[in-house]
This record gives structure tokens, sequence and C-alpha cells, in this order.
């Protein structure tokens, strides 16, 4: 594995901005389905948004009320998903027994 790319000062600052405002969209997406202004449905439905697929599942369905973490750990082992899954990396089948395990 070589050293990371040297950036300039300005391509640091624009790399720093853009995970800044990744992390803002995904805090907002995770909060939203917290205080049920969104459904799980809407989050797949934006998965393939860079911003809302980048999330984990995990950190998803543990954003769902009354989900904590061990539920939303055992939820996943149940289904076959990884721990490390990004939303948009669910495949159709993993969405919909997700969906139906939630609903």
């Amino acid at each position: 594995m070589g050293s990371p790319p040297e950036l300039t000062a300005e391509q640091r600052t624009a790399a720093l901005a853009k995970a800044a405002e990744a992390r803002r969209a995904r805090a907002e997406v995770r909060e939203a389905l917290g205080s049920g202004q969104m459904t799980l449905v809407d989050a797949l439905a934006k998965s393939d948004d860079d911003l809302v697929g980048g999330i984990k599942v995990k950190a998803i369905i543990t954003a769902l009320p009354g989900l904590g973490k061990v539920k939303a750990f055992r939820l996943m082992d149940e289904l076959g998903i990884s721990e490390n899954r990004r939303l948009r990396g669910l495949g159709r089948k993993q969405r919909e027994a997700l969906l139906a395990a939630l609903s």
C-alpha cells in the first residue's frame, strides 16, 4: 500500500469541507429518522444519493425509534447484512427483508 497522495493546501481545504458536508448531511438523515420526519422507506429511496448512500446500515437502523445497538446488530445478523454494509450496498433482497422486518 502506498502513501496517500500529496495535496495542495487548497485541495486539502476542499476535501475537508466536502467531508464535513457529508457528515452533516448524514447526521441530518439520522436525526430525521429518529424524530419520525423520515421513514426507512424514504432513506432507502435516497440511497442513490452519494451522501445518504454512504451511511452504514447499522447507523440507519439504530437511528430508528425503539431500536438500539443490540437489536440492530441482531437484526442485521438474522438478515445476513454485514456490519460494515452501507445503504447503497444493500441488495434488493436485503432491502425487502429489512423493510419486512421493520414494518
